[in-house]
């Protein structure tokens, strides 16, 4: 038998490229049962996983948009408040130099008013040492000046009034000396 197999194989020359009618037809049946599974079973799970990353991808593009827009919103905010407390900055140290101006102001006024009073002290000081060392400087030239002239006449001038008189009379006598020699 397989002889005639062999013999009946060899009578018919087949052509290679196209098989034989019971084998197309058991080959097309099975394409068949697979592709219906697939088509029922594998292609609706496909579709189901491909709708879920699509979705995924869309959400998470419209989420990385809405991160963007919130970013942005933040990033101007935060540049706002830069530029806010900059000016701030700005007005706080323009506020602390004219503070600063006013206290320099103050202090030069202030001190320019001591040292006016300390002048002023001063001038009253002196006049008053002047005035004392003017009045010392009578009584002492007074005092010479009656001894001197006591010497002078022979005879004392213990008189008071008098003596205060003559004293009196030359002293202006050599101040008018003095201002007419000015």
């Amino acid at each position: 038998m397989i002889a005639n197999l062999v013999q009946l194989a060899a009578e018919e020359e087949q052509n290679p490229l196209v098989p034989p009618g019971p084998e197309l037809l058991i080959g097309t049946i099975a394409f068949a049962i697979v592709f219906f599974f697939f088509w029922k079973k594998l292609l609706p799970n496909i579709n189901k996983v491909l709708e879920e990353r699509r979705a995924a991808i869309e959400g998470g593009i419209e989420e990385a948009e809405t991160m963007k827009v919130e970013a942005q919103s933040v990033l101007e905010q935060y540049k706002a408040q830069l530029a806010e407390a900059r000016h701030e900055a700005a007005r706080l140290r323009q506020e602390a130099q004219e503070q600063g101006a006013t206290l320099i102001a103050e202090m030069r006024a202030e001190g320019q008013r001591q040292r006016e009073e300390i002048v002023a002290a001063g001038h009253s000081q002196i006049e008053a040492d002047r005035k004392a060392a003017a009045s010392a400087l009578r009584q002492d030239v007074g005092k010479l000046a009656t001894d001197l002239a006591g010497k002078l006449v022979g005879e004392s001038l213990e008189d008071h009034a008098r003596q205060s008189r003559v004293i009196d009379r030359f002293l202006d006598e050599l101040e008018e000396k003095a201002e007419a020699g000015r």
